[in-house]
């Protein structure tokens, strides 16, 4: 799976881009700013950088002459919320290799930072592994053992995928609720269990090589155990 480095200091952005790209199979770290982002780049080993192009202190134009002066093949994709060609002039000029204008939407968002990890031949993933399972995303469709099954209902594919793109760490219930349900979901608040409990019988521990555990009080983690 491809990492993705998002660098805003409004959290609310960031949060934003992170869940859209993590929906789509990526992993995300996040930066509140450029000097935390540099410090980021070793733990993280991003495949793309997301900037903000304003920024207190170190703004999306420091940060990317300096990742350009240490990370010469590192797609950059820059946000902002000025519309003007003089700081895309800018931006470009000192490597930025593509400008995303706020507001914008995520479809264009992921078809953007797909586009330029083909540009740099950086490959990315439509299939996630999990066990002896295999998610097709772009046919919402999975494979046991290399035999598809199609009984799945659209909402258990959708909490397995959200699970399997962040397989190790902890899912919120909050993140599955705002991801799968949306904010207004009026539903029973137990709903998201009923679906867990399908899936773990659906797809038993001992058998298909994974295991879903309840984190009290906080959501769910996928695990792999083979």
């Amino acid at each position: 799976m491809n990492t993705i480095l998002i660098v805003d200091d409004d959290i609310c952005i960031r949060e934003l881009v992170s869940t859209v790209l993590q929906n789509e199979g990526f992993i995300t770290f996040e930066a509140s700013n450029g000097r935390d982002a540099l410090r980021k780049m070793t733990d993280a080993s991003p495949d793309l950088c997301v900037i903000d192009l304003m920024m207190p202190g170190m703004d999306g134009f420091d940060l990317c002459r300096k990742l350009r002066q240490y990370y010469e093949d590192i797609p950059i994709l820059m946000l902002t919320a000025l519309d003007d060609i003089s700081h895309k002039s800018k931006g470009y000029e000192l490597g930025t290799d593509d400008y995303l204008t706020k507001p914008f939407k995520s479809a264009e968002l992921v078809m953007r930072i797909k586009a330029l990890l083909r540009r740099y031949k950086i490959s990315y993933p439509e299939t996630l592994h999990i066990g002896r399972l295999a998610i097709d995303h772009s046919s919402h469709t999975i494979f046991v053992d290399g035999e598809r099954t199609d009984d799945i209902a659209p909402k258990e594919y959708e909490v397995l995928y959200k699970l399997a793109c962040s397989q190790g760490k902890i899912v919120s219930r909050n993140e599955f609720i705002k991801d799968i349900w949306g904010y207004d979901f009026e539903g029973n608040e137990r709903t998201l269990d009923v679906h867990i409990n399908r899936l773990r019988e659906r797809y038993p521990t001992g058998q298909c090589g994974f295991k879903i555990t309840a984190i009290r009080g906080i959501g769910y983690r996928l695990e792999t155990t083979i």
